[in-house]
C-alpha cells in the first residue's frame, strides 16, 4: 500500500507542470471556441431576423391575403410567415403618425401585408433579389418590401471578416498551445534521460522505453483537458451572475459538451505526441550528449 501511495505522488510530482501548463492553453483554446460558436450562432440569428413584407393589392381581402399566406409556407425561404390584415395596419398606421385615414377618404386605403423572415441560407443579395422576383409574380401582390442590398452585403462582408479573425486566432492559438506543451513535456522527458538511457543498456527496446513516457503523459494530458473543461462549465454556470445573462441561450450546451471532449481528446492527443517525439530524441542519443 505504502508503494503505491510513493509512485502516486511521484506521477503527480513529475507531470504538475505540464497538467497545469497544457490545462491554462486548453482552457483558452476553450473560451475561444466559444466565443467563435457565440459568434457564428449570433450571426446566424441576425440573418434569420431580416424580414420581407409583402404588400397585397388594395383590392384584395383579408381572406384572400390568408390563402395566400397559406400558399407561401410551402416556399423553402418563407419562415414565421404573419399576416397584417387591413385594420392592423390601419391601427399600427394611426399609432406612429396619429392620422385616421379611414375618416379622411372614407375608406381604409391600406392593403393587407404578408411578413416573413427567411433562412440564414438566403440572406445574401442574389437570393433576396430572387425572393423578391419571385414573390413580386404571384396574383394579387403589389409590391415587396426587402432588405437593402448594400446592408445585406455589408453585413455578410463584417461577419465574414470576424469568423476569419476568429478563426485565425484559433489556429494561432492552437500552434502556440502545441509548442508550449511539447517544450513542457519535452522538459519532463529531459528529467529522465538518463534512466533511458540505463534501460538502452540492459536491453530494453525502444517500444518498451516509449510506452511508459508516452501512456503517462497522455493520462497527463487527459487530466488536463478534464481540468479545463470543468474550469469553462464553472464559467458558464458563473456567467449570468457576472452579467451575461444570456450566455446559456446563445452558446447552448450541446456546444460545450462537444468543446469539451474536443479538449479531453486534444489534451491526450498533443502530450502523447510531444512526449513520441520527446522519447525518440533521446533514444538516438550517445551518453555524452545527455550531458547537453
Amino acid at each position: 500500500m505504502k508503494k503505491v501511495k510513493e509512485v502516486q505522488i511521484s506521477y503527480w510530482a513529475a507531470h504538475a507542470t505540464t497538467i497545469v501548463s497544457v490545462t491554462l492553453v486548453l482552457l483558452i483554446l476553450g473560451i475561444i471556441s466559444l466565443i467563435t460558436v457565440g459568434a457564428r450562432r449570433e450571426t446566424a440569428r441576425v440573418r434569420e431576423s431580416l424580414e420581407i413584407s409583402v404588400i397585397m393589392a388594395d383590392s384584395i381581402s383579408n381572406e384572400a391575403a390568408s390563402a395566400r399566406l397559406q400558399e407561401m409556407k410551402s416556399l423553402p425561404f418563407c419562415r414565421n410567415l404573419t399576416l397584417i390584415s387591413k385594420e392592423q395596419a390601419m391601427q399600427a398606421w394611426k399609432d406612429a403618425t396619429g392620422e385616421d385615414l379611414e375618416a379622411l377618404f372614407g375608406v381604409n386605403p391600406l392593403s393587407p401585408e404578408i411578413t416573413f423572415t427567411m433562412p440564414e441560407i438566403y440572406s445574401r443579395p442574389d437570393s433576396i433579389r430572387m425572393i423578391e422576383a419571385r414573390l413580386a409574380a404571384l396574383p394579387g401582390v403589389e409590391g415587396v418590401a426587402v432588405p437593402e442590398g448594400d446592408m445585406i452585403q455589408s453585413m455578410n462582408e463584417n461577419i465574414a471578416r470576424l469568423g476569419a479573425i476568429l478563426a485565425g486566432i484559433a489556429l494561432v492559438l492552437l500552434i502556440i498551445s502545441f509548442v508550449l506543451i511539447n517544450n513542457t513535456v519535452h522538459l519532463t522527458v529531459y528529467a529522465r534521460r538518463f534512466t533511458i538511457h540505463t534501460m538502452q543498456l540492459v536491453g530494453a527496446t525502444d517500444a518498451f522505453i516509449r510506452r511508459p513516457v508516452v501512456s503517462r503523459n497522455l493520462l497527463a494530458g487527459v487530466l488536463a483537458g478534464i481540468f479545463a473543461s470543468a474550469l469553462l462549465w464553472i464559467a458558464i454556470l458563473l456567467a449570468p451572475r457576472a452579467g451575461f445573462t444570456e450566455l446559456g441561450d446563445i452558446i447552448g450546451w450541446e456546444a460545450p459538451a462537444i468543446i469539451c471532449a474536443a479538449l479531453i481528446i486534444l489534451g491526450g492527443l498533443i502530450c502523447a505526441i510531444a512526449a513520441l517525439i520527446a522519447t525518440n530524441h533521446y533514444l538516438h542519443k550517445d551518453y555524452d550528449e545527455l550531458f547537453r
